[in-house]
């Protein structure tokens, strides 16, 4: 019972974390818009660190700490058979690391010293997907997956979102989305 308790908060966890991360790009974006357009960004920036330190911050903390009691409670055995969750947690450092990153990223709008343009951000804000993309299948093939494809369909996907963003560029410097 405990066991699937703290996997229900796992995953509530994470759709929390992930949200948290995509909704904070978006901020980014419309921040750096802001200031190219020499406009005050400064709306922006309270919302930046709300959102950064009451969604982003918990839910990544109740992400680890029901992940890692599930890894305890499975013990070293489970963790053995099981060498999908090895790239899983190096993902799951990697995301981490972004999500820390972030914190600097809300300084530097604060401040004006991004050199970061807008478009960057767009792109920048894919970064969790690739993450969840990856993490989700490791997690539901497990073992059965073939990790030459999985690499293969990740780099598809990142061009994919890639020339989309480029797409969306275009088309609100061509005035058909402003």
């Amino acid at each position: 019972m405990l066991y699937l308790l703290l996997k229900s908060l796992h995953i509530i966890g994470f759709t929390a974390w992930f949200s948290g991360l995509f909704y904070l790009g978006r901020i980014f974006v419309y921040h750096k818009e802001k200031l190219e357009a020499g406009e005050d960004g400064s709306e922006y920036h309270l919302m930046e660190v709300r959102a950064y330190k009451i969604i982003c911050n918990p839910a990544m903390m109740i992400t680890w700490t029901c992940g890692l009691a599930m890894l305890a409670m499975n013990g070293l055995e489970w963790l053995q058979v099981n060498p999908w969750m090895y790239p899983k947690l190096v993902l799951l450092v990697l995301l981490t690391i972004h999500h820390v990153s972030r914190k600097k990223t809300i300084t530097q709008l604060k401040d004006d010293v991004s050199s970061i343009d807008s478009y960057k951000f767009r792109l920048l804000n894919e970064v969790p997907t690739m993450f969840l993309f990856a993490i989700v299948l490791l997690a539901v093939f497990k073992n059965g997956l073939n990790t030459l494809y999985a690499f293969i369909g990740l780099v598809v996907l990142g061009a994919v979102l890639m020339m989309a963003t480029k797409w969306y560029k275009k088309g609100r410097e061509s005035g058909r989305w402003s």
